[in-house]
């Protein structure tokens, strides 16, 4: 029998470096979009008394050697509590065998990390070189978009807004001391967000639009990753509807989960990330409606797996 490797998650930290995620989450998407990755659909549990949330997702690379799958949870209570409102785990196991042989238990982090990194590969691709970057969301999506973001970008202010405002001020004194060179500043409104940069990331669970269509100067991209299940929504379909390019993880997944279920009418020129070059016009709107994907929680699994080994 295979012996399983268990990693805690502070292993799993150690073994993380944001650059090479980023490259990492490109080839994943990449390899999706070629048709090499058997990806299901998502299952999603309810856990109504906490109103919690659990996402199950899994994937398998032809001709790879492992599958993943990933159970990643949000439980919004959890800070009162003492702990991170994200929680997770990963299995890798043998493509070959099945027998499980990695336990990667993360607390959700691969999840976040992985969500923010795909983000912040999506303004490289497009060729951003924003200074400034808006952030809609206080928890810890928020702080990692902005870390990963920072990756790519010569950021020099991030405009952030939270629902409510001890967490918000929180967070955005954890950003200034993960990124001294940045000046972090609390925004009152998303429309304030909107008005003041034209790189906005959504990290949010909300149910109601929190950006509209009027509000969106030219020339602005948002990274939309807050809505991954049915029922989410952060931005007004009118946005899409005026955005020149709107990209999707998966056509299939965004329509039902995504921002697209609230804007069907745009799927027809929503295109999916391929790796070829992305072209908009400057005062175009861009939008990457992101849900998600197995693939991405396999890339990353096996990345920290054979970062553990050496």
């Amino acid at each position: 029998m295979m012996r399983v490797r268990v990693l805690d998650l502070g292993e799993i930290r150690r073994t993380l470096v944001y650059s090479e995620i980023i490259a990492c989450m490109r080839e994943a998407l990449v390899a999706q979009a070629r048709g090499e990755c058997d990806t299901p659909m998502p299952m999603h549990l309810a856990i109504a008394p906490e109103s919690a949330e659990v996402h199950i997702k899994s994937s398998y690379r032809r001709d790879g050697r492992h599958f993943a799958v990933k159970i990643a949870g949000t439980f919004p209570a959890n800070p009162g509590r003492g702990l991170s409102t994200s929680s997770g785990m990963m299995l890798l196991s043998s493509a070959e065998s099945g027998e499980p042989v990695a336990f990667l238990n993360d607390a959700g982090h691969l999840t976040d990390v992985r969500t923010a990194a795909v983000a912040a590969m999506i303004a490289r691709e497009l060729g951003r070189r924003d200074t400034a970057l808006g952030i809609l969301g206080s928890g810890v999506q928020a702080r990692l978009q902005a870390a990963l973001h920072a990756e790519v970008l010569p950021l020099e202010t991030i405009l952030l807004w939270g629902r409510t405002a001890e967490r918000a001020a929180a967070c955005a004194r954890e950003i200034r001391q993960a990124l001294p060179k940045v000046t972090v500043r609390l925004a009152a409104s998303p429309a304030e967000v909107a008005a003041g940069v034209r790189l906005i990331a959504t990290a949010t669970a909300s149910r109601a639009p929190l950006l509209n269509a009027a509000e969106i100067r030219p020339g602005t991209h948002i990274q939309a990753m807050g809505a991954d299940s049915p029922g989410k929504q952060e931005l007004d379909p009118g946005i899409l509807r005026r955005a020149g390019l709107i990209l999707a993880d998966s056509l299939r997944q965004c329509a039902r989960m995504g921002e697209l279920q609230h804007a069907p009418d745009q799927l027809h020129r929503t295109r999916e990330f391929t790796g070829e070059a992305l072209r908009a016009g400057p005062d175009d709107i861009t939008v990457a409606d992101f849900t998600g994907l197995g693939v991405e929680d396999l890339y990353i699994a096996e990345y920290v797996y054979q970062r553990s080994l050496t």
